[in-house]
């Protein structure tokens, strides 16, 4: 067994940098070797077009690679977070791949020929949530340890209180949406089964080989194109007339299909006038209001009309209802961008800053969350009423919600896959089997968004078993967080309570906004919940609740065990990764905490030792363990100001606590003769090694590029101390 280590993108990769040569020095010393797959968004470009590149350019389709290893039984992997690339973050990778000589096409937005099909359908392999359904063959396990949440509960992050005259919503869509339309059906007995659109000029397959199992849930819905444009007229017109923000939260980047084209309607309902009254020439200009605002002001530097338009941009920011922003200073609005507002992490930002966003000007304002579907957008407003009614939350005294999540075999990969189309016309979407029955069918409008959607039995009935094993084993209350209202719920529960009969057990089913009520109360009694959720609940809440307790969900440890046996070890959320590059590039500093880090090597270090008995891998978990808890206790988490303690040093500090662990530690005298004269020199010198990462700040670094960086370029930035490189060299040469 090897380790397996991820490369992939921004603050994360520049962090592996200088974290990785640590993991290997170390991990030597149980014999384990730990290997690199770079899974960025530049590698998972280049690895689709080697015919197109120089031979000393190609790359390793790394993802074909790991999608095979994740299903093998010696499967030991950790992965920090990657780019889940919208198309403006796609475009600007495969520009700066061009910039640099590499040969790979443009992105065709609207192929005209079967070359160019072929190139978009390449990139769709790319898009959004690329990574995670082809690596997570298991369901997770995402917790906080008791050392993260002892020192959380210590030091507190800075609560901002929820004001009781507060006006902040959630909006969500009455009718018409995801959540009314859906339908759903069991699968009787295996078959391959095909979507097709039937409309006045015939019938035309849009997916073909879907295969299908027994026992599997089957799910299919569509959202009403124009219930959703009035949907977001009337919030504006809302957010207006009760001085609150505009604010659209989606998922642009996992649901690559289906949310950028729900952005787009925002986008071409708030600046409705533009849209109107320069119809054509935006259409000569190639603008696609998916892309956001950003492109629509790129587009138009070189048109004619380009006062005129950006007159009535700026007569409609000051007439209309006030929008949410994300860079106030630089002008950057909540449209600017699809994948700048990613709802799982912006929700939370939002309900622990007083449920407050901001305003052009800066200043914090109540703000309307407008969530079109309402299938999840019922747990933040679960948490704006407990807000509400219970006050503030005090992180001091809260208990901890962990997830169960369901995902193994790419389960409920809502809206980022090859089964989620837009109606060409007014028609039929029908599901047949492989006898041509008709499995599911859905009337639409032309521009409805239609998703189907798979959870294999195996899957579903393993993601059961663990959450009764979490909760067997810690004694929580366990909830699961199905809707009885929704269709594919419906037959879920059905399976659940079969399962839980089978072995047993007695646990909770609450729809998803009284499951976050149940949670809420708990923890505000200090107690623990585990939440047992499907797939797109498992990525909210996995950061929902840790960004109420910890400030953060970069501190959660994720453990994914495989159906086939292996593991994945996941660090923390990448969310305000593009903001740390900023900071490094232009002070050279990089507050990134790679606690998640610590844990996932830790938890991998012990599954080593599990799966291949290997005493010394387990002394290595242990001492990495005591390390993490000395590192929490003495407060080493990198500061977010320049010329203070940052990543870097950070991982000084973890290698010092290391070090002196395993020299203390009395389980292996080899180890511990070994490490004693390194932890002495470590400590000795700290002060001047600590010197030297902090003496290297305060200046603008240039790391070679944003998407593909210069290996030598970011080696040297952010490994600045010749000191503890070479006792490091040491480590690594035993």
């Amino acid at each position: 067994m090897k380790i397996t280590y991820t490369l992939t993108d921004e603050s994360p990769a520049l962090a592996t940098y200088s974290f990785l040569p640590i993991a290997k020095a170390f991990a030597k010393h149980a014999q384990i070797e730990i290997e690199t797959s770079d899974i960025s968004l530049s590698a998972r470009i280049l690895a689709q077009f080697p015919e197109s590149l120089k031979p000393e350019q190609r790359v390793e389709d790394s993802l074909a690679f790991l999608g095979e290893l994740v299903k093998k039984p010696e499967a030991n992997l950790i992965k920090t977070p990657n780019i889940s690339a919208s198309i403006p973050q796609l475009k600007n990778a495969i520009k700066e791949l061009q910039d640099k000589g590499y040969n790979v096409p443009p992105f065709p937005d609207d192929p005209q020929n079967e070359a160019q099909k072929a190139i978009k359908e390449k990139y769709q392999k790319v898009l959004g949530s690329a990574v995670n359904p082809v690596l997570r063959q298991g369901n997770s396990d995402r917790r906080s340890t008791k050392a993260v949440k002892s020192y959380a509960q210590k030091n507190p992050y800075r609560v901002v209180p929820f004001a009781k005259d507060c006006k902040s919503c959630v909006s969500y869509m009455k009718e018409g949406d995801f959540f009314d339309n859906e339908k759903a059906v069991l699968i009787e007995s295996p078959t391959t089964a095909k979507i097709v659109f039937k409309d006045s000029s015939g019938q035309k397959v849009l997916k073909e080989g879907l295969k299908l199992e027994k026992n599997e849930i089957l799910d299919a819905t569509f959202m009403d194109s124009a219930k959703l444009s009035q949907f977001y007229s009337e919030q504006i017109e809302f957010c207006k007339k009760a001085g609150i923000l505009f604010s659209l939260h989606l998922k642009a980047t996992m649901m690559k299909v289906s949310d950028p084209i729900l952005f787009g309607y925002a986008v071409k309902a708030y600046f409705k006038e533009i849209f109107t009254e320069f119809k054509d020439e935006l259409e000569s200009l190639g603008v696609n209001a998916n892309n956001g605002v950003s492109e629509l002001l790129a587009k138009i530097e070189s048109s004619p009309k380009k006062a005129q338009i950006l007159a009535k941009y700026n007569e409609i920011l000051n007439k209309s209802a006030r929008i949410s922003m994300v860079n106030s200073e630089k002008g950057i609005t909540n449209l600017h961008v699809p994948s700048d507002v990613i709802v799982d992490a912006s929700m939370p930002a939002m309900l622990k800053n007083g449920a407050r966003l901001w305003d052009k000007d800066g200043h914090e304002c109540d703000a309307n969350a407008v969530i079109p579907d309402k299938t999840y957008a019922t747990i933040y407003e679960a948490v704006i009423e407990d807000l509400r009614k219970n006050g503030t939350l005090d992180p001091t005294q809260l208990g901890s919600v962990s997830n169960v999540g369901l995902m193994a075999r790419k389960a409920q990969e809502y809206g980022s896959h090859d089964k989620t189309f837009v109606a060409p016309n007014d028609g039929e979407f029908q599901i047949l089997d492989e006898n041509n029955h008709v499995l599911l069918s859905h009337k639409v409008h032309k521009g409805d968004i239609y998703r189907a959607n798979q959870a294999k039995f195996d899957a579903v009935q393993n993601w059961i078993d663990l959450g009764i094993e979490r909760m067997d084993i810690t004694g929580d209350k366990a909830i699961f967080w199905l809707d009885s209202k929704r269709a594919s719920n419906k037959i879920m529960i059905d399976l659940v309570k079969a399962r839980l009969k089978e072995k047993g057990k007695d646990i909770e089913i609450l729809a998803p906004k009284e499951a976050c009520l149940e949670s809420l109360r708990l923890i505000r009694a200090g107690k623990n919940a585990i939440s047992i959720t499907g797939n797109v609940l498992r990525d909210y809440l996995t950061d929902l609740f840790p960004i109420l307790e910890l400030g953060t969900s970069a501190k959660m440890l994720s453990v994914v065990p495989m159906l086939n046996g292996g593991a994945m070890f996941e660090t923390g959320a990448g969310g305000s990764a593009p903001k740390q590059v900023e900071q490094l590039v232009e002070e050279n500093h990089l507050r990134w905490d790679s606690l998640g880090e610590f844990l996932a090597f830790q938890a991998s270090l012990e599954f080593y030792a599990l799966k291949c008995k290997n005493s010394k891998a387990k002394v290595l978990a242990d001492a990495l363990d005591s390390a993490t808890s000395k590192w929490l206790d003495n407060n080493k988490s990198p500061s977010r100001k320049v010329g203070e303690d940052d990543n870097r040093t950070s991982h000084f500090y973890l290698a010092l606590y290391f070090a002196r662990a395993l020299a203390d530690q009395s389980t292996d005298s080899e180890m511990a003769g070994f490490f004693k004269p390194i932890a002495t020199e470590l400590e000795k010198n700290q002060d001047s090694i600590r010197a030297e990462f902090n003496g290297a700040q305060g200046k603008a670094v240039d790391l070679g590029g944003y998407y593909k960086l210069d290996d030598a370029k970011a080696q040297s930035i952010m490994r600045p101390s010749k000191s503890f490189n070479a006792i490091i060299e040491k480590i690594a040469k035993h």
